[in-house]
């Protein structure tokens, strides 16, 4: 199995590819695949989160954990779901709390492409999952390439936001500099946990004004219906 990477994104973090880790990761998907396991998402989406946002164009970070493991769902962007696809539950929370923060309507679908094309690194630790197995493609090597990732944008960029969910989200704060960017926290948008920090939070208009006091254009939140 091999990896391709958006220009931007490769000129980052191409010597990361050639360490053992990643060279033990291949390797580990490719097994999963010898032994017939279904891998979600596609291999042609599983660096969609780099694709559709390149390095230069990155604003603001959310950070979530896992793949989607249901059929047709994960396409490489965190809480994202395929158009035509049921929306799952932490994605309803998230539109609820985008329609209480910016009185933003409801979408008909979960795509987020939309936000990353403007610029929001939708980052899952882990790049992909066995099919109805959650998080079965943890720590096999994804989270030390992720882990990379948000340190050299907070090494090589100023000013992002990044907004972190849930205590696994949080725990990366370490990872930032904040005397150079801005974290945003709450609980997760589970139904779990939304109800405590998460619905309330307003972080879309929060990162919206962090974005705007160093002059750069806001994040438009709204997601084109079907």
């Amino acid at each position: 199995m091999s990896f391709a990477l958006e220009p931007s994104w490769l000129t980052v973090l191409e010597e990361e590819f050639e360490k053992e880790y990643m060279k033990q990761l291949r390797t580990f998907l490719q097994d999963e695949k010898s032994k017939g396991f279904t891998i979600y998402p596609n291999g042609a989406d599983i660096f969609n989160a780099f694709n559709f946002t390149p390095f230069e164009k990155v604003k603001i970070v959310i950070i979530g954990q896992d793949p989607y493991h249901g059929e047709g769902q994960a396409h490489g962007l965190c809480f994202s779901v395929q158009k035509g696809v049921s929306v799952p539950p932490s994605l309803k929370n998230i539109y609820k709390e985008l329609e209480a923060d910016l009185g933003i309507d409801v979408a008909n679908h979960g795509s987020l492409t939309e936000w990353a094309e403007q610029g929001v690194l939708l980052l899952n630790a882990t790049l992909t999952v066995r099919a109805n197995q959650a998080g079965s493609h943890q720590n096999k090597g994804w989270e030390l390439f992720t882990d990379r990732v948000i340190r050299k944008l907070s090494e090589q960029k100023e000013g992002l936001v990044f907004i972190l969910w849930g205590n696994f989200a949080k725990n990366k704060s370490t990872l930032i500099d904040q005397n150079k960017h801005f974290v945003l926290t709450a609980a997760h948008p589970s139904p779990f946990s939304a109800y405590n920090g998460f619905l309330g939070c307003r972080h879309f208009s929060k990162a919206n004004a962090l974005l705007q006091q160093q002059g750069l254009t806001p994040v438009n939140w709204q997601i084109t219906c079907q």
